[in-house]
């Protein structure tokens, strides 16, 4: 069975509900995301017990920010744990990606570029002298002349930033949402799943469209994925 271009973001409190999430969607999901909320929560033992039960890819959204230094000890922190993806701020700069890149050499090191959750009004008031767009190509560059080997941005900067950073590197796109949902949450940048693909995204991150279907059951949530996932291969 092929399983979707989908990350499933994993973002619930309970560790016991993550675990069956993951088994309920695994057959359509290719890459589950355990965020920086899950990692406080559980640990590097936490991110064992989800790889424990799936063969999909582990997606660690830390995004790291800090010093060099202190980044390339962070990401040798989670070295052990093998994930396919480490995300890092990309503002951070080109020494501190390249830290987190000698530090992880089997890891994706992926920059983010500009937050799904800000509109263009909150850009220039955080200080960027670029709207979304040119601000978003403009650190892809930086991380990929760093050695990223994927970025993270916005589905309306998919076409801009895949121009920018040839076709070998990993576009991975939240902010997607079925469009019988779009507006539905704090998400400022959206696009159908379907279109961010079509748009030169090599995954979406996808959550709540999917894991809100838990309320009816695993099976329901299985459908869900199944549904979506569908629409992407």
């Amino acid at each position: 069975m092929s399983k979707a271009p989908i990350v499933l973001a994993v973002d619930t409190p309970e560790l016991t509900t993550a675990i069956q999430w993951v088994k309920a969607t695994q057959d359509h999901v290719s890459i589950f995301k355990l965020g920086l909320e899950f990692y406080l929560n559980f640990g590097s033992d936490g991110v064992q017990a989800i790889k424990s039960v799936t063969d999909s890819e582990i997606f660690l959204d830390l995004k790291l920010h800090d010093i060099p230094h202190t980044v390339s000890g962070a990401a040798l922190a989670v070295a052990h744990l093998s994930p396919k993806f480490l995300t890092v701020h990309a503002s951070g700069g080109r020494a501190m990606v390249k830290a987190a890149v000698d530090a992880m050499p089997k890891t994706h090191i992926t920059g983010v570029t500009i937050l799904t959750s800000l509109d263009e009004s909150d850009v220039v008031e955080v200080g960027f002298g670029a709207n979304a767009l040119n601000s978003a190509v403009s650190l892809a560059k930086v991380a990929t002349a760093a050695g990223a080997g994927a970025i993270v941005c916005s589905p309306l900067e998919i076409s801009a930033v895949r121009e920018a950073v040839g076709d070998s590197i990993v576009i991975i796109t939240p902010g997607v949402r079925p469009r019988e949902m779009a507006g539905s949450d704090d998400q400022q940048r959206t696009m159908s799943p379907e279109d961010a693909i079509a748009a030169g995204a090599n995954y979406v991150v996808i959550g709540r469209p999917i894991t809100q279907s838990w309320r009816d059951g695993a099976q329901a949530m299985k459908e869900r994925a199944q549904e979506i996932g569908s629409l992407l291969i």
